[in-house]
């Protein structure tokens, strides 16, 4: 599926260097821009699928891009964003998914040179799902432990969840993990009911997991 595209990155080469490789993948990036300000301009003309922005921009470099992002998911609910970080900032990926996982994705820039995993991540996260870095996701994890709930998973339960909050599907776990989709699910299942997440028509209990041990 073709995407539009919105880039948001202060640094000149590697702008062009991710609409370059975007582009070559199909998708039509409407505008690159260098800070916060041009970012929320550009989405409000173009409208795009998603966004790809770094984290820290001008003027200060601290988080002018997450507040972008953040006002971008406020405000265009359709559009997807995917942060883009030089370093593990869990505070701001727990900022980023509060709420709402969906359509929502945070990696280490690093992670573009695997341009197959960049290129799955950018897909996931413009079609509404949710793309997290896996050294991310390993320090969360890590923290989480000491948390009820999470404490109780087994070994394999905890790579089942860190493989959900990457976004991948339960065939993309079973692909994983090399096991039958079947006992995906009842890893899944196990991990629902050790954090307390009954069936329920309102909340999807995958970002909920998610979500349990990025607040806590």
């Amino acid at each position: 599926m073709s995407m539009r595209v919105v880039i948001a990155e202060d640094a000149a080469l590697f702008r062009a260097g991710l609409a370059r490789l975007i582009e070559d993948h199909g998708h039509q990036v409407c505008a690159a821009v260098g800070d916060g300000e041009a970012l929320l301009a550009a989405v409000a003309e173009h409208q795009p699928d998603v966004v790809v922005a770094d984290i820290r921009m001008p003027p200060t470099h601290t988080d002018e891009g997450l507040r972008a992002a953040l006002e971008i998911r406020s405000q265009h609910p359709r559009t997807g964003v995917l942060v883009l970080s030089q370093y593990i900032e869990t505070k701001y990926t727990a900022r980023l998914l509060e709420g709402n996982a969906a359509g929502a994705g945070y990696l280490l820039k690093e992670r573009v040179a695997d341009v197959a995993e960049f290129v799955d991540a950018l897909a996931r996260v413009g079609a509404g799902g949710t793309a997290l870095d896996p050294e991310v996701v390993g320090q969360l994890l890590r923290v989480s432990r000491r948390a009820d709930g999470v404490a109780a998973l087994t070994a394999r339960e905890r790579h089942v969840l860190a493989l959900m909050a990457e976004g991948r599907s339960n065939a993309g776990i079973a692909g994983a993990l090399v096991v039958t989709g079947g006992t995906v699910e009842k890893h899944v299942a196990s991990i629902f009911d050790k954090l307390g997440l009954p069936p329920g028509e309102a909340d999807n209990r995958r970002v909920l997991a998610v979500l349990r041990y990025l607040s806590s």
